[in-house]
């Protein structure tokens, strides 16, 4: 039985790929399932994924509790459709081709559950945005 190649791989990319990254691929693996892949890295990785941002999402069906922060590799940025940077500043390589946006986030590291929900929200309304806009290309 074939596979079908995704329509697009798009890679989320903040400092430390605990917080807004994971929700982000977080909210594209629950919204887009395989039509399209999801990456997601940080240029200085923590440890661990915020708790309050795995909170946040829990509360939205998003479950990111098993992911693990993973470094940026130039590998990951050549391999993708999309990089969606998030407060990395220079550190995400650039190659021609690629889609390149920046989406300007208030960090929630170090902040609770309630004050990580607007960002979990803008986040989801921009990741919807995006399916739209890739699904919108397809057809076109």
């Amino acid at each position: 039985m074939p596979t079908s190649r995704p329509l697009a791989s798009v890679l989320f990319v903040c400092v430390h790929n605990a917080g807004r990254s994971q929700m982000a691929a977080g909210f594209l693996q629950h919204l887009a399932g395989d039509r399209i892949e999801v990456r997601s890295a940080g240029s200085l990785p923590a440890d661990r994924v915020n708790p309050a941002a795995v909170e946040a999402m829990k509360e939205v069906g998003v479950d990111i509790a098993a992911q693990q922060p993973k470094v940026l590799t130039t590998e990951a940025v050549q391999a993708s459709d999309y990089v969606i940077t998030m407060g990395c500043g220079d550190a995400c390589p650039v190659f021609p081709g690629k889609r390149y946006l920046d989406w300007a986030l208030e960090d929630p590291a170090g902040k609770g559950v309630e004050a990580v929900r607007p960002i979990r929200d803008e986040i989801g309304r921009r990741v919807e945005a995006l399916v739209a806009e890739i699904d919108a290309q397809r057809e076109a």
